[in-house]
């Protein structure tokens, strides 16, 4: 069965009915309880005084075995059920009663002077019972104890008959409060209505919905939508802007080829084609470059999804294995130097790795020929590690050291072709590595490169 969203006016409704339904019931166990306490009491108040009434009745009369009418009346009406008594002398016994109370000790105390109550069972029905003690008339010596009994039904049939009374009344309240809770949650949530007009009228615009009236308590969703749209912004800002960059340099190596072609047309000879398609060829080999640069580019600009634990002392030396072909086909000393125990860091291999290979390859390209290339790593201190190329070639001028990173930015006097991409790619993936970039012209002449990135601890 395929059940719809899920509703927050639901979600809050169900969050406070069910608490308040809890609460009714207690409240109606709590009432009952209260209004047997209070039926208690009344009954129990009674109970006592047509005890001593009674006592005081026998404190008047002589002793014998049996009541007058009038007496056994007096004691026995009890308008709400039957009433039980017992008469006890301390010489004679028992001298009256209609209920056998001598299971019950107190009705043979009189040490005290006030009517002790106490419960009991009697005929199987449970019985509230009071004991007062008097002096015989006839006999100064004889002591009476007199207990009257009465059951407790009617004492529940009263808290029954005060809670049907207030019944009403809960229900009656707890429906009023259902509706102002309803009110409540459903007014409460047009506070969202601004909020929901904003966003309906926006045509593709990703600037931050927050606004003073929004909500502070879904503020967090809010800062969550922001934040959403701002890498939406940024990747459409990176996408325009890598756009905008191959537009601008595959243009000229396009337009090149389109001369050369036109000449080789105009001509016809076949030195000019040959010398054409010798041009077209440089120029397609520096439109491919530049491609491959803009797209590593590119994905170096993203953030990586996922992060594992690398030993850079193991994967740097395979990484500078890879470029010694080409190192020694242009005549450059390729090497590295690290320590044989692990470093470890917490990245992404493949933009390390991009970000790596474009400073080897800077220092392959620019340092010149017969040059010593160094890749190097080394522990700098318990809480980083460097990643470092070195090289013994020109090194770059300090007044535009600052500039080492821009897009398509190259060192003036650079005789090597490039692209002006490579330090801008290193720079956008060491910065989504958590690390950071240097540039160091070194004393004997050449320019060292380093990444430095925390180390990670522990196993």
């Amino acid at each position: 069965m395929i059940s719809g969203p899920p509703s927050l006016r639901r979600r809050l409704l169900a969050f406070l009915a069910l608490p308040m339904l809890g609460l009714l019931t207690f409240n109606t166990l709590l009432a009952y309880y209260i209004a047997l306490h209070y039926s208690n009491r009344i009954h129990d108040r009674n109970l006592t005084d047509d005890t001593v009434s009674f006592a005081q009745m026998l404190s008047t009369m002589p002793v014998s075995s049996d009541l007058s009418p009038q007496a056994r009346f007096l004691i026995e009406y009890d308008p709400d059920g039957h009433r039980y008594f017992n008469v006890d002398s301390s010489r004679l016994g028992t001298i009256a009663g209609n209920a056998d109370f001598s299971a019950y000790a107190p009705s043979q105390d009189c040490s005290g002077t006030h009517p002790a109550l106490y419960e009991g069972e009697l005929n199987g029905q449970q019985v509230r019972m009071s004991t007062v003690c008097t002096q015989a008339m006839n006999d100064p010596q004889d002591q009476l104890a007199v207990t009257v009994a009465e059951s407790m039904a009617d004492r529940r049939q009263r808290a029954r008959e005060i809670l049907m009374i207030v019944i009403p009344l809960m229900a009656m309240l707890a429906l009023g409060m259902a509706a102002l809770v309803w009110f409540g949650v459903t007014h409460g949530l047009r506070i969202l209505t601004p909020l929901t007009s904003r966003l309906a009228q926006r045509r593709g615009e990703l600037a931050p919905i927050s606004d003073a009236d929004v909500p502070e308590e879904i503020q967090p969703l809010i800062s969550t939508i922001d934040g959403l749209f701002a890498r939406q912004a940024e990747m459409i800002t990176l996408q325009n802007r890598f756009i905008a960059d191959a537009a601008h340099q595959l243009r000229s190596p396009l337009a090149g080829m389109a001369l050369h072609v036109d000449q080789a047309l105009a001509h016809g000879d076949p030195e000019s084609v040959r010398e054409a398609l010798q041009n077209i060829r440089r120029l397609n080999q520096r439109t491919a470059r530049v491609s491959t640069q803009l797209l590593a580019l590119s994905r170096a600009q993203t953030v990586p999804e996922t992060v594992e634990a690398l030993d850079v002392s193991e994967l740097v030396p395979q990484w500078v294995g890879m470029r010694v072909p080409e190192a020694i086909r242009d005549g450059i000393d390729l090497g590295y130097l690290g320590p044989q125990q692990p470093v470890r860091i917490l990245g992404n291999g493949a933009l390390l790795h991009e970000a790596l290979d474009n400073l080897i390859d800077n220092a392959l390209r620019y340092a010149g020929a017969d040059a010593t290339v160094t890749v190097g790593v080394q522990a700098l201190d318990d809480n980083d590690v460097e990643l470092y190329v070195e090289d013994n070639g020109p090194g770059v001028p300090e007044d535009v050291m600052s500039r080492l990173g821009e897009r398509f930015f190259r060192a003036p006097g650079t005789a090597a072709s490039g692209t002006g991409l490579g330090l801008a790619i290193a720079h956008e993936a060491v910065e989504h590595l958590g690390g950071r970039l240097g540039y160091l012209n070194r004393p004997g002449g050449g320019l060292k490169v380093s990444i430095t990135i925390p180390l990670l601890k522990g196993p």
